[in-house]
């Protein structure tokens, strides 16, 4: 606590030096022409498939990972969304007094970034830096394992930490956002009305299970939080709707486990005049389809650059 405290305390110090340089570490916008803007990883992977040529101008935005100091010039990695590049700043290039800016960045800060792309001695994409932003001066450091945070109690705790350090965990979770855009987009493709049915019920129903209890001030009564989305879809074929879903919350008032939270997600599709035979049809070609959606998905970034292979703190 006593280390983090002290990093704190000088991330502080750093912010005060810049706010008296006249940098505001804060600003609300990163001004970028349309046609040099890019993700981090986007950049990155259009330079290594020939789409973007050496030299090409590009604006990039994201978290530092890496920082590499080696006096006149430095390497840093920039991550986002898409995933990650290595940025290359020289004090000749951009000058002793925004140099002297730059070297105020810490791991976990967010910066704006505008250069050409080229390849280091070592292969590596980067883009040499013209100018800079700084976005956000973050206050407290990264985990201690940044690139891959393994403290179990923290993951569960602050999956914000987890899904800044470990790419998998991101990749995953957006996975299953695909996923359900992809049954969206199904369903939707064959006639099906997707609707929002009540959270809190009058009369919970639809499953075997405890729900949670909440009281309505204003009706002087008790309802509950639903534990499936079953009868209101029902009554929704029984008003004429023939083709319904439901990608919804519920909500079961029972023990936890790692295969147990007590609120979860739930999809419930109904079909009139259907048979059996007919969903299993439909299932049939449902999942074959979801997985050729997702076959090309790139995989998790990968490692990181020349900026972490002897990465050090620079507070």
């Amino acid at each position: 606590m006593d280390d983090t405290n002290s990093l704190i305390e000088q991330r502080k110090a750093k912010l005060a030096a810049l706010k008296e340089k006249g940098v505001n570490p804060y600003p609300n916008n990163f001004a970028r022409k349309p046609e040099e803007i890019f993700g981090c990883g986007e950049a990155r992977a259009k330079f290594e498939s020939g789409a973007l040529a050496e030299h090409a101008r590009v604006s990039v935005a994201g978290r530092i990972t890496a920082h590499r100091d080696m006096g006149k010039s430095i390497f840093i990695d920039v991550k986002d969304q898409s995933g990650r590049v290595q940025v290359y700043a020289q004090k000749n290039v951009i000058g002793d007094a925004q140099f002297d800016i730059f070297k105020h960045l810490d791991l976990g800060d967010f910066v704006g970034v505008v250069g050409t792309l080229f390849r280091t001695k070592t292969n590596e994409p980067s883009v040499k830096l013209e100018s800079f932003t700084i976005l956000t001066k973050t206050l407290r450091p990264p985990p201690a394992k940044w690139h891959g945070l393994e403290d179990t109690e923290i993951r569960y705790r602050q999956r914000y930490l987890d899904l800044m350090a470990n790419d998998e965990v991101k990749h995953t979770m957006l996975k299953r956002s695909e996923i359900i855009r992809g049954i969206r987009d199904y369903l939707h493709a064959r006639g099906y009305v997707e609707v929002e049915t009540p959270m809190m019920q009058a009369i919970p129903g639809g499953a075997a299970a405890q729900p949670f209890v909440t009281h309505h001030n204003a009706l002087g009564c008790n309802f509950y939080l639903r534990i499936a989305l079953e009868l209101y879809l029902k009554r929704l074929l029984v008003g004429g709707v023939d083709k319904v879903f439901e990608i919804g919350r519920n909500f079961r008032n029972e023990g936890l486990s790692p295969r147990h939270n007590p609120e979860f997600t739930m999809l419930e599709a109904y079909w009139a005049y259907a048979r059996a035979r007919d969903w299993m049809a439909a299932l049939e070609e449902l999942f074959p389809a979801l997985v050729a959606a997702h076959a090309t998905r790139a995989a998790p970034p990968d490692g990181v650059g020349e900026a972490a292979e002897e990465q050090q703190h620079d507070e």
